[in-house]
């Protein structure tokens, strides 16, 4: 007799079933002739999932609905359908993207490892018409639409086997956090400044982001000399995972595919590591920790307690991860796109559960 449960013998069934219809759907787009390249099968994609309001700049259309209500707003969205709307915060990052995916699809044409945006909104369907409209005249690749018609979207993020989730919105940031989703809260510089057009840059806080908040707890309950004696003792043991730890992972993971072919020095994707350990006291763990999950990052950058912001203003990153609100203000500051992750016990409210990697083939 089998030693499946019941729940585990639908999901393997549910999954031959997808199978199936995944290879219909192949063969039958294989037959039609179309320039425009095929948005990926979502078990093998890097799958970031954006706002409206976070890839466009919706705020006049945000006060319009706030100070008129929902029917105003409707109206003036399909008034203006013919209008693009202005980029937003994650512009830069999801064209940054599609940059990579262009090297990708010339090194390896048949795979399917590739990013895949997805717009996430709970915006109306009848709102859709313009943002389809704005996306076409970016020439942006976003073809998988989740409108929710005022509902929160956060409960679909799974179901695309989500890889990342940007809004504007803290409390749905917060919800996909708390539902296991890598997510963060994104932030508009208060300046502009030039971002490169041929690599993706992505800077990473450590502690609350890529690790646990362990340490952070430490430094705050104990102060610093018990977090450098904690450090130095417990060197050798790798740091539990963060929240971004696994996006970190599938950046490294489309990077390799660029390794293989030489390209390493050419490689259209450089992650960063902003930190404010110190080198000498406490980066040693991080270090090791990185190693023994197998990851690699390109550039650590060790501050002592420094400002990021002057630095992040030399890397010029498409987007910075941090957990902590005043390094997100002093970024902006100096023209850095940011993004706020509600994890650890730096948090008004210390909640989260472990994020785990979508899914996915290996």
């Amino acid at each position: 007799m089998s030693d499946l449960k019941p729940n585990e013998t639908f999901t393997t069934r549910d999954e031959v079933a997808a199978e199936k219809d995944w290879a219909v759907a192949k063969a039958f787009f294989d037959n039609l002739k179309s320039k425009k390249p095929r948005p990926p099968k979502p078990t093998n994609a890097v799958t970031v999932a954006v706002s409206s309001r976070t890839l466009f700049n919706m705020v006049e259309e945000r006060k319009i609905w706030e100070e008129e209500g929902l029917e105003k707003y409707v109206e003036y969205q399909q008034e203006h359908e013919n209008e693009p709307l202005k980029p937003g915060a994650a512009f830069p990052f999801v064209k940054a993207l599609m940059t990579v995916n262009t090297r990708l699809r010339k090194l390896y044409p048949d795979s399917e490892e590739l990013f895949d945006v997805v717009l996430m909104t709970n915006n109306h369907a009848q709102v859709g018409v313009r943002l389809i409209n704005s996306i076409n005249h970016y020439d942006l690749n976003i073809e998988r639409f989740c409108m929710t018609g005022g509902k929160s979207p956060i409960g679909y993020l799974k179901a695309y086997l989500t890889n990342l989730y940007l809004s504007k919105d803290s409390d749905k940031v917060q919800e996909a956090i708390e539902a296991g989703i890598a997510a963060a809260t994104m932030f508009n510089p208060d300046m502009e400044v030039e971002l490169s057009e041929t690599q993706l840059r992505v800077a990473f806080d450590g502690d609350a982001v890529l690790f646990s908040d362990e340490s952070e707890i430490i430094v705050k309950q104990h102060g610093l000399d018990t977090f450098f004696d904690h450090e130095k003792q417990n060197e050798n043991k790798p740091l539990a995972q963060g929240p971004l730890k696994c996006f970190l992972e599938a950046l490294g993971k489309l990077q390799k595919k660029f390794y293989t072919q030489n390209e390493r020095l050419n490689c259209p994707i450089r992650t960063y590591l902003v930190t404010a350990r110190s080198a000498a006291s406490s980066g040693a763990r991080v270090l090791k920790t990185l190693r023994s999950w197998g990851l690699e990052i390109d550039e650590a950058v060790f501050l002592a307690g420094a400002p990021k912001g002057p630095l992040l203003q030399k890397i010029r990153p498409h987007i910075f991860f941090d957990d902590q609100m005043f390094h997100i203000e002093g970024a902006k500051q100096l023209g850095t796109i940011s993004a706020h992750v509600p994890y650890g016990i730096g948090q008004k409210d210390h909640k989260g559960k472990l994020i785990e990697q979508p899914a996915k083939h290996s």
